[in-house]
């Protein structure tokens, strides 16, 4: 194949993942999909057949040491829905953490020579593969800077539109300090087990207030704002409990496992498909001890833990008692219902307990509209939050509020 062949089938790859992904909703906006049209994404995949380049699918880059991923090429339908929440308009600049090059380009693509882009990483490889990139697709406008993300990018500041593409556990002060007035952040934040790319809007007073949610996965963010889970291991590291970095670790009784498990039915039925992510949140903001339990295939076999998601499920450690989200099949095989499973001193209570949540959530809040994430300034006054469910992290409180 000749290299106008070559590019020629790239062409028509790329117009058929944009026509996959409007078709699928990820892309509403004409704008985005006249970005996704032109940006030749193989440029920044350089090593891989054109048919993975522009295949909806992460393209992992670089691992660690321990081979935990730290970089990749993100999903294009993941970037798409995070580029619409971000709104860019011609003119605008934008400031992105976390490189790689090919989001860079679709972002100046968006803004248009009359903006300006900034992309920053803290990876050398990163930031030399993203020069190489956007050299190659002819983007050598934009500003690519080898630095720790937490800290932003105040040389080029203030930014109209800031898109963090790493998993991030809070918003830095740097972010907020270089956002502009009346300005957006889109960020992938990590709340207690769940990714979710949160469009947050500067307000009047200062504080950030947010406009959009949509579930999500990235690679960890590294320097001085990473947060890692943490890990707690049960029989025989089978079954792990993961609490975020803010929360306190509580262990387990050992072998609760292994005492009488006591099982309440909620009657909540829910397809097999729908996404539990508001209900898993709503039990962190409802739940003291919440956590997340996961197994290996082999522990559910056994019948250790009753039939859980693949990722894990919603949990609490509370009262020498573990409780966690459990479901049952129903006539329908695309049904199931909801329930709580409980080993322990409190097992009768706290499995009624967890049961009661999940139809509080069924009947107030799901199918409603998502919850409302308040972001202020560390140093903001209890008396000047919104009541809600408050988490407290290094840079900023973080309240949520159900409509």
């Amino acid at each position: 194949m000749t290299a106008a062949d070559n590019e020629r089938y790239a062409g028509t790859l790329r117009a058929t993942l944009t026509e996959q992904l409007v078709a699928q909703g990820s892309i509403t906006d004409e704008r985005v999909a006249a970005a996704f049209r032109v940006v030749p994404r193989h440029e920044f995949v350089p090593l891989v057949p054109l048919e993975v380049a522009y295949a909806d699918d992460v393209v992992l880059m670089k691992r660690d040491d321990s081979g935990v991923a730290i970089s990749s090429v993100s999903q294009p339908a993941v970037m798409a829905v995070m580029l619409e929440q971000a709104d860019i308009r011609s003119g605008h600049r934008v400031l992105e953490i976390g490189s790689g090059g090919y989001n860079a380009a679709l972002l100046s693509e968006l803004v248009g020579p009359g903006g300006e882009v900034t992309t920053i990483d803290i990876d050398a490889d990163v930031i030399d593969r993203a020069r190489q990139g956007l050299a190659a697709a002819g983007y050598d406008n934009v500003r690519v800077v080898q630095a720790d993300g937490e800290f932003g990018s105040p040389e080029s500041a203030p930014y109209d539109r800031i898109l963090v593409t790493v998993t991030a556990w809070d918003i830095a002060s740097a972010w907020m300090d270089q956002l502009a007035e009346h300005g957006r952040i889109v960020v992938p934040l990590r709340l207690r087990g769940q990714t979710r790319s949160i469009a947050l809007d500067r307000t009047t007073g200062g504080s950030l207030r947010s406009r959009s949610m949509a579930l999500c996965g990235f690679v960890c963010m590294q320097g001085a704002g990473a947060g890692c889970e943490r890990l707690v291991g049960m029989h025989q590291d089978q079954v792990s409990l993961r609490f975020d970095t803010d929360q306190e670790v509580v262990e387990p009784p050992e072998e609760v496992l292994k005492l009488p498990r006591v099982v309440v039915w909620s009657g909540v039925l829910v397809n097999r498909e729908e996404p539990l992510s508001d209900l898993n949140l709503w039990l962190a903001a409802s739940r003291p001890g919440y956590c997340i339990l996961a197994a290996q295939r082999s522990a559910v076999k056994k019948g250790l833990v009753s039939a859980i998601p693949s990722w894990g499920t919603s949990a609490t450690i509370a009262d020498d008692t573990l409780t966690y989200l459990t479901s049952r099949r129903t006539a329908d095989e695309e049904v199931v219902e909801l329930g709580a499973t409980s080993h322990g001193a409190a097992a009768a209570e706290h499995a009624e307990s967890l049961a009661g949540e999940i139809r509080r959530w069924n009947h107030d809040y799901r199918q409603g509209p998502d919850p409302v994430l308040h972001v202020h300034p560390a140093d903001t006054p209890a008396t000047r939050l919104p009541p809600g469910f408050h988490l407290t992290r290094p840079h900023t409180h973080l309240t949520f509020t159900w409509p």
